[in-house]
Formats: structure tokens, C-alpha cells, sequence
């Protein structure tokens, strides 16, 4: 869930909003690669959608070409600079990231390239119906991404990440030899990711975030917000987070709470009220994972509400 601000007192991540989106600029990051913001501020993108171009002098790939916004369009294209574009990568097909990329990789004649949503939707939920996060139409990739596939693009070796949990389709790209990986949703500087449900899987976001674990990378450049400058710790910390996240919300239902919304008013009580549907599903997201370990059971009291109930073990 975004926060407004952060601490460790307790093992907290910590977040940080400094970000500049200079809109409309390419931004040098590392050699080779620039970062161009989408204007599209909200709740759930911080400041805007960051779009990479990665490559030399001659050629390069674009990793997420953002919302259907023609300004951020001509941005990327200006980036771009007359490059052989080679590929457009997704990290996921969440409409922010992706709803450019069709016209885009048409525009620049490259293949579009990307990972299929892949969770039986609806077999995933709860009780209730939830709404899903919008994703972009009309995708079809000139080849499905694989997880450890080795991409040789633009002069740059890229290995794909899978990593779903934000959603079903999510991956990462590691930028081999310089320690950079762009991390989409996944893991960001300013906020956790919203697990929204039916895509979104909490306990695929929890492996996900392990996984990362595993490697040695220095910088990780994602979706939304700043640079990620020590990702092992963060992600660390970002785990921590979630458990006891979950561990909130058992102490709620051990209280009494037996809706989300009740749930969500305790663990998130100075919430930015635009922001309560968005935690309603990371809950939500939190108590499929625990129906799922047999610590949680649903009951519907007749009247169209699910009731979540703590099974004692």
C-alpha cells in the first residue's frame, strides 16, 4: 500500500518520496539508460509511469511505454532519437505501463514483447467479488516471455524475471554486467505494490520478493518513483512488512473483526480515504493467503456479506 511516510523502528522498509518526474526530459541513469516519466500522477502511480531506454548510439530497446498519452509518446520517440528500436518490453500489462505499447512498438517497427496473464481468474477469490487492476487491451506479443530467458538486445545480455504477485504477468529485467534490474511494480522506492485480487496473488508476491533474494543486484530502476539503491535489504525489509501486515490483520480477526472493512479501519487508521479500496484488496489478497495455509474460513451471514473467521489450529 502507498504510505505518506516512513520508518524503521520496527524493521520497516524505508520508503522515499524525493522523485523528480521531469516530464517530457530523458533522464541519463546509468550509461546507456534513460528514464522518461509519464504525467499521469495518481494515488496508486506516485508522480507518473517510468518508461526505460536502453541501448547505444545506434540501437535500443524500451521497457514499458506507459498510458495512451501522446505528449509521453513523443517523449519516448525523442528518446528514442532515430534508434533501431529492437523490442518493447512489458513488465506487466497494467494499462499505466502498457496501454501505449501496441501503437508504440507499431510506431517504431519493433516486436512487442511480454509475459501472458496467467492466473485462472476467479478461482483465486474470496467471498466477495473485487475489482481487478485495469490492463491495457489489445496486447499480442510477437513472443511470450519465459522466466531465466536470456534476451541479447540493443548491444545489452537481459535476463528475464518472473515475477508475478502485483500480477499474474509481472517480470523483471536484469541489465546484465551493471547490476541494474528494472523491477516494474514489483519492488519500488516509494510504496509497496498494491496484491490486488483475483490477479493479483499475495503468496506468489511473498515467493516473488524471495526470489529476488537470491541475487546480488546493486540498483533496481522500477516502475513508479526512484531509484532502488540497496535492494537486498529493501526487499528484506519489504518482507518483513508483509508479515507483519499479516500479522495485523490476525490480531484483528482474533479481535472481532469479521469484514475487511472493519479490518481495513484498524490496521490503516489515518488512510488517504482515496486509497481504502486499494487496502481493502491488499487485505482481501492477505486473507486468500491465509485461507489458503487453513487459518481463515469464510462465512456469509445471509445477507450478500462475507464474513472472515480465524480458525483456531
Amino acid at each position: 500500500m502507498p504510505q505518506s511516510l516512513s520508518h524503521d523502528d520496527a524493521g520497516e522498509p524505508q520508503f522515499s518520496l524525493a522523485f523528480d518526474p521531469a516530464y517530457g526530459q530523458a533522464i541519463t541513469l546509468a550509461l546507456g539508460v534513460l528514464r522518461v516519466t509519464a504525467n499521469n500522477p495518481s494515488p496508486l502511480t506516485f508522480l507518473g509511469t517510468n518508461s526505460y531506454v536502453v541501448g547505444d548510439e545506434r540501437r535500443c530497446l524500451v521497457i514499458d511505454p506507459g498510458p495512451a498519452d501522446i505528449a509521453h509518446r513523443d517523449a519516448l520517440l525523442r528518446a528514442v532519437a532515430g534508434r533501431t528500436v529492437e523490442a518493447v518490453l512489458l513488465t506487466h500489462s497494467h494499462a499505466d505501463h502498457a496501454a501505449l505499447a501496441p501503437a508504440f512498438s507499431a510506431a517504431v517497427s519493433a516486436p512487442l514483447l511480454g509475459a501472458p496473464r496467467v492466473s485462472a481468474l476467479g478461482e483465486k477469490r474470496l467471498g466477495g467479488a473485487t475489482l481487478d487492476a485495469s490492463s491495457a487491451d489489445g496486447l499480442v506479443f510477437a513472443h511470450d516471455l519465459r522466466d531465466g530467458e536470456q534476451l541479447s538486445l540493443a548491444g545489452a545480455e537481459m535476463t528475464v524475471i518472473a515475477t508475478p504477485g502485483h500480477a499474474s504477468d509481472h517480470l523483471a529485467f536484469a541489465l546484465e554486467g551493471t547490476g541494474i534490474v528494472f523491477s516494474g511494480d514489483h519492488v519500488m522506492a516509494w510504496s509497496t505494490p498494491v496484491v490486488a485480487p483475483p490477479d493479483g496473488v499475495m503468496q506468489d508476491y511473498m515467493a516473488s520478493l524471495r526470489k529476488l533474494l537470491q541475487r546480488s543486484d546493486s540498483r533496481y530502476l522500477p516502475g513508479h518513483g526512484g531509484v532502488v539503491e540497496r535492494p537486498v535489504p529493501f526487499v528484506r525489509a519489504l518482507i518483513r512488512h508483509r508479515v507483519m501486515r499479516e500479522g495485523a490483520i490476525v490480531e484483528r480477526l482474533e479481535a472481532g473483526d469479521r469484514t475487511i472493512p472493519a479490518i481495513v479501519a484498524a490496521i490503516y487508521p489515518d488512510l488517504d480515504p482515496r486509497l481504502v479500496p486499494a487496502a481493502g484488496l491488499s487485505v482481501l489478497a492477505h486473507l486468500i493467503d491465509l485461507q489458503s495455509q487453513g487459518r481463515v474460513r469464510t462465512h456469509s451471514n445471509g445477507m450478500g456479506d462475507t464474513l472472515y473467521l480465524l480458525v483456531v489450529v
